[in-house]
């Protein structure tokens, strides 16, 4: 599976690390930036640089991480492109659910929350990458109208 990964300055030692433990995981991951700790970064051009690779990967179960201080700012900007999904997520029964009723395929981490607890991050993580979207026929339509908007 693909993974784009990206974060702003205040979620860039969480990034940092869930890469590390992505890749020896065996993981494909792009890290999208930033690539060095810049206090005066913006986490806008990191969901965008991350939407558009997602959306231009051709990888039917391609996904992205984003982590920035709330989530919220990394899943605002990132919805803002049609057939994303971001979902801010800060427990294992939100990456659940995010993927089995809205098939999320982004999937937005608040530092400010998470960092320090790496392994609730990855307990996090886990879950939503090994959930399938359950499909069901309502969740389907939903989507659709999502990208109908």
């Amino acid at each position: 599976m693909k993974i784009f990964l990206g974060s702003d300055h205040q979620g860039f030692h969480l990034k940092e690390a869930v890469e590390a433990w992505l890749k020896k995981e065996g993981y494909d991951i792009e890290d999208v930036g930033d690539k060095i700790l810049d206090p005066n970064d913006d986490y806008p051009q990191f969901a965008q640089k991350a939407a558009h690779k997602l959306l231009g990967s051709g990888e039917k179960d391609a996904r992205a991480i984003l982590i920035c201080g709330g989530g919220q700012g990394m899943a605002i900007a990132a919805n803002r492109f049609k057939g994303i999904r971001a979902a801010v997520v800060w427990d294992e029964y939100e990456a659940k659910m995010t993927r089995l009723d809205n098939d999320s395929n982004v999937l937005s981490l608040p530092a400010r929350i998470l960092d320090g607890d790496i392994n609730n991050v990855k307990n996090i993580v886990t879950t939503w990458l090994n959930t399938q979207f359950s499909a069901a026929t309502r969740h389907i339509r939903r989507n659709q109208e999502l990208d109908d908007i």
